[in-house]
């Protein structure tokens, strides 16, 4: 960048920033503003600075040395955008910064709450309550928080997604303190068929709509590689559609066939190992060959 070659050949040729922006007649503060690429200076101060420095403005732009004519206004131009953008990108990272810090902190406080709050029901309600306020600003920050273009279908998948998790995580806290309250009860047997129906429910949502979330790294299959790359990710997405089918046929199926509470808990615990694990090994075997070949 620019600011990157003012600073480098200034330090080369020992000034410090007040003597050079003396010599440009400008104050310290624009010449910062400069080497850090937060603006840059016009055609004539950078043809002042080329001289000033014994470095061809050409070297200065990065421009090759065999291009015989630029336009040095519209090359300017071009780096000013460059810059524009970049800062823009930098801004949108530390709004993101901050809104996971939120959302660390709200899960950091149902911990808390779990921990130290001794009655069930307010430690229920209260872990709702962080829980819902992560959510809800997951939920208002989706667009910031996609590493690329989201289209209105993703955008749209994404929200249906952050608006499910919030209505089953309501459900669930909702049931759990009337249980504990004793407005009603559930045998051990009726609990493993709520729990059966919540896994298939939950296996074709996801199934249903992973082919279309965006990539990005707070709703979906997060694994390491899959974060890491957007093909990656894609792939993976793709493969739990696919599967997402099959798997739940197979799974209530074993359920209905092995029907006792602990085959149902083995059942459940292997549905969702190969729910995740299929496309995990599928989507690494893919990222290996792609970065290793």
């Amino acid at each position: 960048m620019l600011g990157d070659n003012i600073k480098k050949y200034r330090k080369e040729k020992g000034y410090t920033q007040e003597q050079l922006a003396s010599m440009l007649h400008v104050v310290r503060q624009t010449l910062s503003k400069w080497e850090n690429n937060v603006s840059v200076p016009d055609a004539e101060v950078l043809i002042g600075i080329s001289k000033v420095l014994g470095v061809p403005v050409s070297t200065l732009l990065d421009i090759a040395p065999e291009e015989e004519y630029v336009d040095l206004a519209e090359e300017l131009a071009r780096v000013n955008e460059e810059l524009a953008q970049r800062n823009q990108q930098l801004q949108k990272n530390e709004l993101a910064g901050k809104k996971r810090g939120q959302i660390l902190a709200a899960s950091f406080a149902a911990l808390m709450v779990m921990i130290l709050v001794r009655n069930a029901v307010v430690s229920l309600l209260l872990v709702g309550v962080c829980m819902g306020v992560a959510l809800l600003i997951l939920y208002r920050n989706l667009s910031l928080f996609s590493q690329s273009t989201v289209s209105a279908s993703q955008m749209k998948a994404l929200k249906v997604v952050t608006i499910f998790d919030a209505a089953l995580l309501v459900v669930l806290v909702v049931s759990c303190g009337f249980i504990q309250a004793g407005v009603f009860t559930l045998t051990e047997r009726q609990e493993s068929w709520l729990a059966v129906g919540i896994v298939a429910c939950l296996l074709l949502f996801f199934g249903a709509l992973s082919p279309r979330l965006p990539y990005q790294k707070h709703t979906g299959l997060r694994l390491p590689w899959t974060v890491s790359d957007e093909e990656t990710w894609n792939l993976a997405h793709k493969i739990i559609g696919v599967i997402a089918l099959p798997i739940t046929l197979l799974y209530l199926a074993a359920v209905w066939t092995f029907p006792d509470v602990e085959s149902i808990g083995k059942a459940s615990a292997g549905a969702v190992l190969l729910y995740i694990g299929i496309p995990g090994i599928m989507s690494l075997v893919f990222y290996w060959k792609k970065y290793h070949p």
